[in-house]
């Protein structure tokens, strides 16, 4: 198994990624020199004496009361000495008394990955914590136990306060964990990796519970999915234009230089690979058929009667064309599936800018992230090198690295951007299940030859529902600071409830891009099949039989008959040369891997399992994987 090295100063979003999945760490030793220092110089500082926050002065606002020699009790008349270490206790007490978060356990991933984030901060060598602490917290690491870290407790000020003293109270023998599959008391799960509780010394526990570990692991991890669902929603959005014949143009190299924001740029380039090789994007208006019922007279052969629709047009006629004959030059006066315009809609024509905006939001969060990763996020900081010091003040400075402002912010950008990718999805899902906006596509994208059937239709609510949750959950925390610790702590960044929201608003993303492109596949589907069913009629019949699927064709004796039955030869012949339409060869792939879970729906059919597969192919990555060949 993988072993990833902490210095302090190198952890990266994917080495974090790879230790909440199981990977173990290593403590680098030229770091723990610099931990030793700190410790050391601590350590002499208590020894003179001098009054410093959290380690001869109580926390937040008992920061004016300064530690005795012994406790208060042991100067009782016939007193014995207690042999208690108030420096001690203070650590321990700071830990046991702030492990009060509620709600259910975080997941093993989040909880891994808090410890790796504490343990890489710790070894920069700024917070004053003993190497044999840090040796216990990755050997706890290592061993396989994850404490139970309720979800609700952090304001995200002074850091994670609550959620990480839950981390530490199982170091200490206290709290509970999950061991070898099962939840027990710490000391307990301790006990059976063979491990013994630590007795935290000076500053340890302010070490262990200061800083941005939650929001930071929660963030880190939800980014990681997220760049899977971006890539996801590209796809999404290449099988629906596919199943559209929708229009390329939008999407070129030379529109987006002109407005070149980096995520929308990628978006683009992203849509023109996916699409490469569509014989159906950018197809001539007039080699599209709508889909028409399928009646017993519909088609000819034993193969063609066993499709589920019909396929039709409407002729345009000659007194019609006027103002308009240059488009009649260029396409055949029939109208199908495609409306005669030039752009599509929104939900289509503007995936780059939607899209690529929520990756550029993304990549901010990815860059706030990045700095957090190898940064000290506790306080007081400690300065054990700075020989010009004047007084220890100047050595160990109290600061603000606990909040997580940076963080909450860049979090909450992301908050805004789910629901705007998500609903973009819902939209283009919903255009393919209209008949008024699917281009010549069934309604809810079945035959429904006997009036019976639903098809896709409630797929869609599905979907909107989601959407709706995720734009009500969207709203910033970070703009709601609620005073803590006696307003000694009177703004706080509410960050570690803006990364809790965005890690389960992701997960739902993903169920909105698995319906669509469940209903995608669908339709694509259909959109070729019908064209290819146009294509094998043009082959095996005449002007003559193509005739009978136009409608507003002029009766035999009329006299535009032989300018009509010309203008059919001509779709005929067109239809008859091409070869079999197709999407692109990406989208073909993922469609593939699509089918291979989930068959086509010509009839109604349960459809809850084959939602939760899809489901899980998205989530899992295995569609993204389809598109390698």
């Amino acid at each position: 198994m993988t072993t990833i090295r902490l210095d302090g100063q190198s952890l990266t979003r994917g080495q974090l990624v790879a230790v909440a999945q199981g990977a173990k760490v290593a403590l680098d030793p030229e770091a723990l020199q610099a931990v030793a220092r700190a410790a050391d110089f601590l350590a002499e500082q208590v020894r003179r004496e001098e009054p410093i926050y959290g380690v001869s002065t109580g926390f937040g606002s008992n920061a004016d009361k300064l530690l005795g020699a012994h406790p208060l009790r042991d100067e009782l008349p016939g007193a014995a000495p207690s042999g208690r270490s108030l420096h001690e206790e203070l650590q321990r007490n700071l830990i046991v008394t702030h492990a009060v978060c509620v709600g259910e356990p975080m997941a093993a991933d989040v909880v891994r990955a808090m410890l790796c984030i504490r343990l890489n901060t710790l070894l920069k060598g700024h917070s004053g914590i003993r190497v044999q602490t840090l040796e216990a917290m990755a050997a706890m690491l290592n061993a396989g136990i994850v404490p139970v870290v309720p979800q609700l407790g952090s304001v995200g000020a002074s850091g994670d306060l609550a959620p990480l003293s839950h981390l530490a109270i199982v170091l200490l023998g206290g709290g509970e964990a999950f061991f070898e599959g099962r939840r027990m008391p710490g000391a307990e799960a301790l006990r059976r990796a063979g491990l013994e509780p630590v007795s935290l010394s000076y500053k340890e526990g302010l070490a262990l519970n200061n800083g941005t570990a939650q929001m930071l692991a929660m963030g880190v991890l939800a980014l990681h999915r997220l760049e899977l669902m971006l890539d996801t929603a590209d796809l999404a959005a290449a099988m629906t234009i596919d199943a559209f014949a929708g229009r390329l143009g939008a999407f070129a190299e030379e529109v987006h230089a002109l407005r070149p924001h980096p995520g929308q740029v990628q978006v683009a380039a992203n849509l023109r690979r996916l699409l490469s090789g569509s014989t159906l994007a950018d197809i001539p208006y007039h080699l599209v058929p709508k889909f028409r019922p399928w009646l017993p007279s519909s088609w000819d052969t034993e193969e063609s009667r066993g499709l589920r629709f019909d396929i039709g047009w409407d002729w345009v006629p000659a007194d019609q064309r006027h103002g308009r004959e240059k488009f009649y030059q260029r396409f055949l006066p029939f109208r199908g599936g495609k409306k005669h315009q030039p752009q599509d809609s929104y939900s289509l024509r503007c995936i780059p800018q939607v899209h690529g905006a929520v990756r550029d939001a993304a990549a901010q969060a990815a860059r706030v992230l990045d700095i957090e990763l190898n940064a000290v996020t506790d306080n007081p900081l400690v300065f054990p090198d700075k020989a010009d010091a004047a007084h220890v003040e100047e050595q160990v400075i109290s600061a603000g690295h606990f909040h997580g402002m940076p963080l909450a912010l860049a979090l909450s950008y992301l908050k805004a951007a789910i629901p705007t990718l998500a609903s973009i999805s819902e939209r283009r899902l919903n255009k393919l299940v209209d008949p008024a906006t699917n281009d010549g596509l069934p309604a809810f994208l079945i035959g429904n030859e006997d009036g019976t059937e639903s098809g896709h239709m409630i797929v869609q609510y599905t979907a909107a529902a989601i959407v709706n949750d995720l734009a009500s959950r969207a709203h910033p925390a970070s703009v709601y600071s609620v005073p803590t610790s006696a307003n000694a702590e009177d703004h706080v960044s509410m960050g570690a409830n803006e990364a809790r929201h965005v890690l389960a608003m992701v997960e739902d993303l993903g169920k909105v891009l698995a319906l669509e492109l469940y209903t995608a596949a669908q339709a694509l589907d259909l959109r070729r099949d019908m064209i290819n069913a146009a294509r094998a009629l043009a082959r095996r019949a005449d002007a003559q039989a193509l005739a009978a699927k136009v409608q507003g064709g002029p009766e035999p004796d009329a006299p535009l008959r032989a300018r009509f039955l010309a203008e059919v030869e001509e779709l005929r012949a067109q239809l008859a040369a091409a070869d079999a339409f197709h999407p692109g060869t990406a989208v073909a792939r993922a469609h593939a891997r699509i089918r291979e879970a989930v068959p086509f729906l010509d009839r109604d059919r349960a459809l809850d399992g084959e939602v939760a597969t899809m489901v899980q192919l998205v989530a899992s990555g295995a569609l993204l994987e389809a598109l390698a060949g």
